[in-house]
């Protein structure tokens, strides 16, 4: 199959009054397709260098370089009932964030769509399109810079199609869910995506994904999440990677072994690429503040590896909810995945979010009988 020959009219839109009159028809019970280019580019936040919008047969190109959002996408896209249909939509969402800070009213996820369907996990949006709609699209684009101005023809047109199918694509899918009585589900997937991209101060618990910190006092524990908080704000605030600020292995290794001095830290520290003299002093300000009881009341138990009856009960586990997926006909890392298991295992029994809604209806009760005596 050649790559699509379709070429849609999407005005390049560069001053807000035209975006704003574009907008303006899109009203409760729109479905208005979205998709967005965006840049990673030593920066904690993706910046957002295309917009590209598709609604009742019109399409656009928004220039977020050119244009003041201001809450205008707020006003379209969060305070009235429209339906967002997206395809893989977290870091989209991330990216829209300053714009859409709750996100779309009500998000459809191509993707997760597709999985609830039969049609796999993860799959890609070109090939839902070729498998739903029979046109191939063309992916010469994908690593194009996307914040050079002006974009070339190439690139716009590239944009466009990434949005010019979603219409089709949403209506197969809706119906499929609704055949499947999948729909409900598949709604509160996309609510808990939109939950987590709006969160505004990160994991509150971030220890929880170190696991050579398992074997930890929970002093030690509550001290490493108390670092890797101030990590996570401090990267937002200066907008850079956290890794400039402190690697993984750095931040275990100053909360294992505090530095004496700030002297010392600054020794361990040479090199980092966003540790200055201020963030230096907060850090080592950080590590010497005693650690309170209510900050190790407050730290969730880092989780290790599971080992004897735990890893058996994981095993045990992990064959139930093959079968219970083969008897909903839905893949098995969409109805659990092991670490949601190793989760459930680990902390004796208490459920994992990850699991709630749906899922708990479909798992607490198997999972629950096969937790360790």
């Amino acid at each position: 199959m050649p790559p699509s020959d379709l070429a849609p009219h999407a005005p390049w839109i560069d001053r807000h009054d035209a975006l704003v009159e574009w907008l303006a028809p899109i009203g409760p019970g729109a479905v208005v397709g979205l998709d967005t280019e965006f840049m990673r580019r030593n920066t904690f936040y993706p910046q957002l260098a295309l917009l590209q919008l598709a609604y009742d047969g019109r399409y656009a190109l928004i220039d977020p370089l050119a244009v003041p959002f201001g809450d205008t996408l707020a006003r379209t896209f969060t305070a009235q009932p429209v339906v967002t249909v997206m395809h893989s939509a977290g870091e989209d969402l991330e990216a829209l964030s300053p714009f859409l800070p709750e996100g779309p009213h009500t998000l459809f996820d191509t993707q997760i769509a597709a999985a609830y369907v039969g049609m796999g996990l993860g799959i890609s949006y070109r090939a839902l399109v070729a498998e739903l709609v029979g046109d191939e699209l063309d992916k010469g684009e994908t690593r194009s810079d996307w914040l050079q101005r002006p974009l070339t023809e190439s690139q716009k047109r590239y944009a466009a199609l990434d949005v010019v199918h979603l219409h089709p694509v949403h209506a197969i899918l809706a119906e499929r869910l609704a055949q499947r009585d999948r729909t409900r589900w598949h709604a509160e997937d996309c609510a808990r995506m939109k939950r987590r991209a709006s969160q505004r101060d990160g994991d509150p618990q971030p220890q929880r994904g170190f696991k050579p910190a398992a074997e930890w006092s929970s002093e030690r524990q509550a001290l490493l999440r108390r670092v890797l908080r101030w990590r996570d704000a401090t990267a937002r605030a200066l907008d850079k990677p956290r890794s400039w600020l402190l690697e993984d292995a750095h931040a275990l290794d100053l909360v294992d072994k505090p530095a004496t001095s700030l002297g010392a830290l600054e020794e361990r520290t040479r090199g980092t690429r966003a540790l200055r003299s201020q963030q230096r002093n907060e850090l080592f300000a950080v590590l010497q503040r005693p650690v309170e009881p209510d900050e190790i009341e407050a730290t969730a138990p880092v989780v290790g590896h599971p080992f004897g009856d735990a890893k058996r009960a994981i095993n045990d586990m992990r064959t139930a909810v093959d079968e219970i997926a083969t008897q909903l006909d839905l893949p098995a890392g969409l109805l659990c995945s092991r670490r949601s298991l190793e989760e459930f295992v680990m902390s004796g029994g208490a459920w994992p979010e990850a699991l709630e809604g749906w899922r708990r209806d479909v798992l607490h009760e198997r999972l629950s009988s096969l937790l360790p005596s």
